[in-house]
């Protein structure tokens, strides 16, 4: 690939603004390139979307709850002569999901080859069996395609695409349609959800997505799931203490507001080749050589005093709601993860994306922690996370009407879920807290979504908002907003190419296998 281009000038010290994932790989890849580091933060803990919230002694994890592709939180420890393994104690999950369908059945799924095609035999039968052994095969081929060539890949222009592995993602069907190349392997509508759900971390119905998209359900359902002791919090705290060894300095309850430019005043907007001088917080003033910017788009557009010209507006994905419900009791029925799907299906898809309606018939993603690592909870008590996909706030309801709507869906939301089979499930709660897209449009995510913008082609790979700031020689972009896009692995890669992008160096590549490093295998099965 031709090489890509990086910020011009001296890059001796980098800003970091934002100490979420993406911000916290990218301070330990500049670090093992030789550059000191700061890293500004507004929040009092590092994680940003992957936080940590207290109540009542139940610790509750308020951002991601599944973890994949580890290897990667290794490759940025590595970075600094870290390791996983010193850092981190990673169950893996077993299975990674319980699937549980509107018609009583329910479905393991593992990410053990010989287990899963067992299961599915159980399941549908020896035909959908076979079936599932050539799509693994498929999915498999995919990740390998993909990973070293278009998502572990800086862009700066679409020319780049033009290299024989395009050929071979083609070769392959990644540019037909989810729904219907899961379905070439797969007859069976209940094992087609789950191999094609993943479409929704991506904003796209699994009927307009492309197959290349299946590349979440290879990491979903082949690599393998796990979980950190001390919840999913302790991965962003890992990184952070081992690139404060590294000799980053963190500074926490700072807020940026101004980036101070070559050649221009306070508030003075950026012209072609300017640099930043420095960063300014509510607190002090930080000269640097270079900066990476980590929040979500708007927040990134206003500091930097322009937004780049797209010939469409970007469309953001679905948004959510999340009830975390610490309770004095649990149900047999739930796995660590258990999917909770309705009936409907298609129609799901259609309120989400296009009309804007609330699930009529919603399906849900259970996570119960305690399950794993009971500490999370006070003694004989147990924590529950449920997510409610829902549409955003430019095509559903607003900030505004969420104020009113919020307790009637919590409510609303609890029923369904005691329908479903959590009974007592209103009366066992002791603690608990409710976000909606009111809240997450209060963190400053556009469209009251912490998805960012939906993967459709045209905002995928080179078409996707870049990271290197056209008209600003020393400042790039990483997170989810950015290449390659949203999900635990993809901003850790985002880090990683926008350290990249500083420090001219290439991506550190580890062999696309997609397994968890040996020694990092700790823990116990669930």
């Amino acid at each position: 690939m031709t090489p890509t281009r990086t910020v011009r000038g001296r890059t001796d010290h980098v800003v970091v603004v934002g100490a979420g994932l993406a911000g916290l790989s990218a301070a330990l890849h500049l670090l093992g390139a030789g550059r000191r580091v700061t890293v500004v933060e507004r929040g009092t803990l590092p994680g940003g979307r992957a936080g940590r919230l207290d109540r009542g002694g139940y610790r509750m994890d308020t951002g991601p709850t599944v973890l994949t592709m580890p290897e990667l939180v290794d490759d940025a420890l590595a970075a600094v002569g870290d390791s996983l393994r010193d850092r981190l104690d990673l169950v893996p999950l077993h299975p990674a999901y319980r699937a549980r369908f509107a018609d009583g059945a329910v479905l393991d799924v593992h990410t053990g080859a010989e287990a899963m095609e067992a299961e599915v035999e159980r399941f549908a039968g020896a035909r959908e069996a076979a079936g599932y052994r050539r799509l693994r095969g498929w999915l498999e081929k995919l990740y390998a395609v993909q990973m070293r060539r278009f998502i572990d890949a800086n862009f700066d222009s679409p020319f780049q695409l033009l290299h024989p592995d395009l050929a071979r993602l083609a070769a392959l069907g990644g540019f037909g349609r989810l729904d219907a190349r899961i379905g070439s392997f797969l007859s069976d509508e209940r094992l087609r959800r789950v191999f094609s759900f993943q479409a929704l971390y991506a904003g796209v119905p699994p009927a307009r997505a492309l197959a290349a998209y299946a590349v979440i359900a290879y990491m979903d359902t082949v690599a393998g799931v796990y979980f950190p002791r001390g919840g999913m919090h302790a991965l962003p705290k890992a990184l952070a203490d081992a690139a404060a060894d590294a000799g980053a300095e963190f500074r926490y309850g700072e807020e940026v507001t101004e980036l101070e430019r070559s050649g221009s005043g306070p508030g003075s907007r950026s012209g072609s080749g300017e640099r930043i001088t420095a960063v300014v917080t509510d607190r002090d003033r930080i000269p640097c050589d270079a900066v990476v910017l980590t929040p979500d788009l708007p927040v990134t557009y206003r500091l930097l005093g322009r937004r780049p010209r797209r010939p469409v507006a970007l469309r953001h994905s679905p948004s959510a709601v999340i009830l975390h419900a610490g309770t004095d009791r649990t149900w047999p029925g739930l796995a660590h993860h258990t999917i909770s799907f309705g009936a409907a299906w298609k129609s799901t898809f259609r309120e989400l994306t296009r009309t804007g309606e609330l699930m009529s018939d919603p399906s849900l993603l259970i996570t119960r922690p305690t399950a794993t690592d009971p500490a999370l909870a006070p003694p004989d008590r147990h924590l529950h996370y449920v997510l409610a996909p829902c549409p955003n706030t430019d095509i559903g309801p607003g900030v505004r009407e969420w104020t009113d709507l919020a307790p009637r869906y919590r409510d609303g939301l609890l029923t369904e879920l005691e329908r479903r089979g959590l009974t007592g499930l209103g009366t066992a709660i002791e603690e608990e807290c409710l976000v909606t897209p009111a809240d997450w449009a209060a963190e400053g995510h556009a469209a009251g979504t912490p998805f960012s913008a939906a993967h459709t082609f045209a905002q995928t790979g080179p078409f996707r908002p870049r990271n290197l700031v056209r008209g600003t020689e020393n400042a790039v972009l990483a997170g989810c907003g950015t290449t390659p896009g949203v999900g635990v692995p993809t901003v850790l890669i985002s880090g990683k190419l926008a350290a990249a992008r500083v420090t001219g160096a290439p991506a550190r590549r580890r062999p696309a296998t997609g397994r968890v490093p040996g020694p990092a295998r700790k823990g116990t099965h669930v």
